[in-house]
């Protein structure tokens, strides 16, 4: 916790309209000390606050700083104290300026519920802003996310929750298998907006709707094909990567992150960011310098998944969660590195903790070789 005395010297305040971090309550430590925040690790205490404490109601981000003193020096507080006060806040990072053209841009039911967002990154961030930078770079990012299973509905609905401003869904497969499925894309709320129909013999459906079914047949891959037109900020990949699928995320220069979780584990990661970092092949690569069968077994994984997967619902749900943490993690913050960038997550049940593997490029791989389009 960081104490901040009243009768320090003068520290100089930039024009702002505060605001206190809605994530942090005010509590009292005794008759003379006001703390902001309970965990140590983000709260800040006042001391010298008998008396004056109501100042903190006037930082509701509706005053500029000078409003602020001016409204307190109509109660009856010094300027200079009011001024103080503002100074150590802003300085404990317990303040935030968020801009007010945002706000007019979002409609008041969206700015409540992604609320709890924006006070969560305005705290692990540190960011003075209120979210609004990474409220910008959420709602102008795209994910796409490539296989289906348990982990799919949830990683859809958290990142839609989160703000990403646009997140579809699709079936790995080829166009053309009896696996592929149509997109269904999913805006901030979180909601499917395209469903796959079932489908009927053929034999048993007139030819009329025969017909009909096939001109359906090709405007849904008509869009799928449109659809990969405009390629996404980030792909997540589900299960094995069909090694096609990722030479085409390569060759497209979109970054992709895997995940899966079956025989009781779950593995998240890489993040490949084509040109940067270690891609898909460069962990098959080195899985086959440990195991020379790799090559062999890896071919027999085309299409197949084991039938039920061995992913109960809470290891469904923890890796959701850390995939949806890495993909925000990439989006609000694109140029530092994270754990999964050469590396990946691993959770073995019945174990709680998650675990890193290192995985550097591999000298046989090109792709270290290929500079960034």
């Amino acid at each position: 916790m960081r104490a901040a005395e009243l009768s320090a010297l003068p520290v100089t305040l930039s024009p702002v309209r505060p605001a206190l971090k809605p994530g942090l309550l005010p509590v009292w430590r005794d008759r003379d000390t006001l703390q902001i925040g309970i965990d140590p690790r983000r709260a800040v205490a006042l001391t010298g606050m008998a008396g004056v404490a109501w100042v903190i109601s006037l930082l509701d981000g509706s005053r500029d700083r000078a409003q602020v003193i001016a409204a307190a020096a109509d109660r009856g507080m010094p300027a200079q104290l009011a001024d103080r006060v503002l100074t150590l806040l802003a300085a404990g990072g317990a303040l935030e300026d968020f801009p007010a053209s945002t706000y007019r841009v979002l409609p008041r039911q969206l700015r409540t519920r992604l609320a709890p967002e924006l006070a969560a990154a305005s705290l692990a961030h540190g960011y003075g802003d209120g979210g609004a930078r990474t409220l910008a770079r959420r709602r102008a990012a795209h994910v796409r996310i490539l296989g289906g299973g348990r982990l799919e509905p949830s990683i859809a609905g958290i990142l839609a929750t989160s703000g990403i401003g646009r997140v579809d869904s699709e079936d790995a497969q080829p166009p053309g298998s009896a696996a592929a499925q149509p997109s269904r894309a999913r805006g901030s709320a979180g909601t499917p907006s395209g469903m796959a129909q079932s489908q009927v013999p053929a034999a048993q459906v007139p030819a009329a709707r025969v017909h009909s079914a096939r001109v359906h047949s090709a405007r849904v891959y008509a869009a799928r094909a449109r659809a990969r037109a405009a390629l996404p900020d980030l792909a997540v990949l589900i299960g094995t990567p069909d090694p096609e699928l990722a030479a085409r995320l390569m060759r497209e220069r979109t970054p992709h992150l895997a995940a899966s979780a079956s025989e009781a584990i779950g593995v998240v990661g890489p993040l490949v960011i084509p040109g940067k970092s270690a891609c898909l092949r460069c962990l098959d690569l080195a899985r086959t310098d440990r195991d020379p069968a790799w090559p062999l077994i890896l071919a027999q994984l085309a299409g197949r998944q084991p039938d039920p997967a061995a992913c109960d619902a809470a290891l469904a749900a923890a890796v959701a969660a850390q995939v949806t943490a890495q993909a925000l993690a990439f989006i609000d913050r694109p140029a530092q590195a994270g754990p999964v960038t050469n590396g990946t997550l691993e959770l073995v049940l019945p174990g709680w903790q998650w675990r890193r593997r290192t995985w550097p490029p591999h000298r046989d791989c090109a792709c270290g070789r290929r500079s960034p389009a």
